[in-house]
């Protein structure tokens, strides 16, 4: 008993310092994430006059119109918009939604407001020839969104239209991605009003369709999935490793070898792509004669990986 009992705390004990190790790293890849979203907008752009959707497209016509108002350099400071419109939003989440869903929000949100006020903003021409506005469009549209992806792949997020989304998907049955939609065509629409006829709203769609082929592109590939089959003797000490170390679930199958005739035990786990090298790592510690068969899953749902889809 007083074995089992150790045996539990050791392994609660493993897997708190994993689960902590894994939330730094996820907080440092947003991070990351929001450095490449936020550098887009900065050396890609906002040089370019380009609008994208969310809220840091409303903050960019914001500080487009002003400035075209007030002239240049008086216009109102994108960080300065995109705190109070998220502030705005974060509270009322927190009412509906409860504090920890909102957390990595508020953290992602921080981080964006900081690195618009302290990021230097190109000028037009800096990296590109000024008459390049479509290929700005095009590398910024890429560049943030991989930028997103790799927040939306650790469970972050930047706020503003996404916690509209998220709030409004749960009371009424309309689709994440349909709201998002929505929002975006009409914040790009009303670049109409920051002059040069409909030439930012063209532009504003074409960002938008890039950046979404982009995240989608991440995201899907981050998301790939793979199942294995490992034959060993050992398949107990493996089994326990991948449990213990991988955090995945592992299914035994009863088989039998035609050639030896003899009964043989099959593992069975599915993890994703990127921890694959991981299981091959696992089972070549423990039994480097294993034979093991790797395949894609095209599709894996339930507890660990995505949500069973619906209508």
């Amino acid at each position: 008993m007083e074995a089992t009992a150790s045996t539990t705390m050791q392994t609660n004990t493993i897997s708190k310092k994993t689960d902590i190790k894994k939330s730094i790293k996820e907080y440092i890849l947003i991070a990351i994430g929001v450095t490449l979203y936020v550098s887009a907008w900065k050396a890609l752009l906002l040089p370019y006059t380009i609008v994208g959707g969310g809220a840091t497209g409303i903050c960019a016509i914001i500080y487009f119109i002003t400035e075209n108002l007030f002239g240049h350099g008086n216009g109102v400071p994108i960080w300065v918009s995109f705190l109070i419109l998220n502030s705005s939003l974060l509270i009322v989440a927190i009412k509906l939604l409860g504090m920890k869903f909102c957390i990595r929000t508020i953290y992602g949100v921080t981080l964006m407001t900081l690195m618009f006020r302290f990021m230097p903003e190109a000028e037009m021409g800096q990296f590109l020839s000024e008459t390049d506005s479509l290929l700005a469009c095009i590398l910024g549209g890429v560049m943030a969104g991989f930028g997103l992806g790799v927040i939306y792949t650790n469970n972050g997020s930047t706020g503003g239209t996404d916690v509209i989304a998220i709030v409004v998907n749960k009371y009424k049955s309309i689709t994440l991605g349909r709201i998002l939609l929505y929002c975006d065509v009409v914040i790009i629409s009303t670049s109409y009003f920051i002059g040069n006829g409909v030439t930012p709203i063209i532009y504003g769609l074409v960002n938008m369709a890039v950046l979404t082929f982009s995240v989608d592109m991440y995201m899907n590939g981050v998301r790939q999935s793979v199942q294995f089959f490992i034959f060993s003797q050992k398949y107990e000490e493996i089994a326990d490793r991948i449990n213990q170390e991988a955090h995945r679930g592992v299914t035994l199958l009863e088989g039998m070898g035609w050639y030896s005739k003899k009964p043989i035990k099959v593992i069975t786990v599915l993890v994703r792509k990127s921890e694959s090298a991981r299981i091959f790592k696992l089972v070549k510690e423990i039994d480097p004669h294993a034979f093991v068969s790797q395949s894609a899953a095209a599709g894996v749902y339930g507890e660990g990986f995505d949500a069973i889809k619906g209508k």
